[in-house]
């Protein structure tokens, strides 16, 4: 087996000691049936990143974290790059003048969804008035924004057969940031739309019982959030599709910080992934890489390493350098940062030396930020299958400092 057995926790690739000690602190926590780390892990808030945790008839809100159903869409064109790439320029300014980014929307496009009238709104009609409203507003203000830090959208070429990929990153943006602390909040015994003290790095995750009211109306709630995430994915996809000339051919959609109800081993067990992406045999996701590296497209094996993984891989390369690290402390009232081991210049050269088109970011993302892609994948090469190799010739995301509390 590729992975190490470290006090009872499964372990794919070099371990990182800050997020091994969160996960033994989970690992003990509740009614855990299985704690593991996949080869891109790095710490979190009280689950690390990376982190899958399978739980007897329990669920984690601050497992899942507050990027409820963060995740990627990508999709196939009939486009082949070198049809693009001439005028391509011109279609990362377009993505970026009618693409949402950051907190706000630039479009001021209304996007109305089926969605607004799903049943499980009951669940904030129940917490109280104000909070079904305060929360349904925001959802309806940001549903196709993407966000900022890590989150993007992006043009690829696949290797090999130079087809067209257009792939995006982002979750439930406020609705699930405020759904995640509301419920972290009643858990505590706090309303729902108080001011929380924040979670620490490293306390003990925060558990509900599955079969109790709380817990019930969280899993509900997180359900509603990832049918929102889904929506916002597509109706941004359809509008670079839009841009593009173009339809899509083949789609690959899926979360990675979510948790499901699954069997394993012939036991229901509840499986929080934070930072992981489902690998099931057969399933297909997307894993990408920094906009210096590749992203791939891959399909869980049916092997006996795989289910020992309960099914779960990697979402992407993994950070090594935290974002203060990278580009320093950020003062808010100059709104100057200062510290950062990054330069704007190396960012930029390192992206252009790749051959990209790129459009905002801050060096918190650069490519000197995250791991080689392809090292976490061949930490799990008996799990998942690469199907397809995909080069980024396009990366736009939210401009450097952009203030946004949603953004992990």
């Amino acid at each position: 087996m590729a992975y190490q057995q470290i006090d009872g926790v499964r372990v794919w690739g070099t371990p990182d000691e800050g997020a091994l000690a969160q996960a033994k602190r989970c690992a003990k926590t509740g009614n855990v049936v299985q704690t593991l780390l996949m080869a891109d892990h790095h710490k979190g808030y009280s689950q690390p990143i990376g982190g899958v945790i399978a739980y007897d008839g329990q669920i984690s809100p601050s497992g899942v974290g507050y990027d409820i159903a963060c995740g990627n869409k990508a999709v196939r064109t009939g486009l082949l790059a070198d049809e693009i790439k001439p005028k391509l320029n011109i279609i990362m300014d377009e993505i970026s003048r009618r693409v949402s980014f950051g907190i706000g929307r630039v479009n001021h496009e209304r996007v109305d969804h089926e969605l607004f009238d799903d049943p499980d709104w009951a669940v904030y009609k129940a917490i109280g008035t104000q909070e079904h409203d305060k929360l349904k507003a925001l959802a309806q203000s940001q549903l196709g924004t993407v966000g900022s830090g890590n989150h993007f959208v992006d043009i690829f070429e696949e290797v090999g057969t130079g087809r067209v990929w257009v792939a995006n990153h982002f979750g439930s943006r406020g609705f699930g940031h405020k759904t995640a602390s509301g419920f972290i909040n009643l858990a505590a015994g706090r309303p729902f739309l108080a001011n929380a003290p924040g979670e620490k790095m490293d306390q003990p995750p925060v558990l509900l019982d599955l079969s109790s009211e709380l817990g019930d109306m969280y899993y509900r709630a997180m359900k509603l959030a990832g049918r929102y995430a889904y929506a916002g994915r597509d109706y941004v996809i359809r509008q670079v599709l839009d841009i593009l000339g173009t339809d899509a051919n083949l789609e690959v959609h899926n979360h990675h910080n979510f948790a499901w109800i699954e069997q394993h081993s012939g036991k229901e067990v509840v499986v929080v992934r934070k930072g992981a992406t489902p690998s099931a045999p057969g399933q297909v996701g997307f894993i990408g890489g920094s906009m210096g590296d590749i992203s791939v497209i891959v399909r869980g094996k049916d092997s006996e390493e795989n289910r020992e993984a309960y099914y779960s891989t990697v979402h992407g390369a993994g950070r090594i350098m935290s974002r203060t690290q990278a580009a320093g402390r950020m003062n808010w009232k100059t709104r100057k940062r200062s510290g950062g081991q990054i330069t704007t210049e190396q960012m930029h050269k390192a992206v252009r030396d790749f051959g990209v088109e790129l459009r905002g970011a801050g060096t918190d993302e650069s490519p000197y930020v995250y791991r080689k892609l392809q090292d976490v994948l061949d930490a799990h090469a008996e799990t998942i299958e690469v199907l397809h190799v995909l080069k980024p010739i396009g990366v736009c995301m939210a401009g450097a400092d952009e203030f946004d509390p949603y953004k992990d």
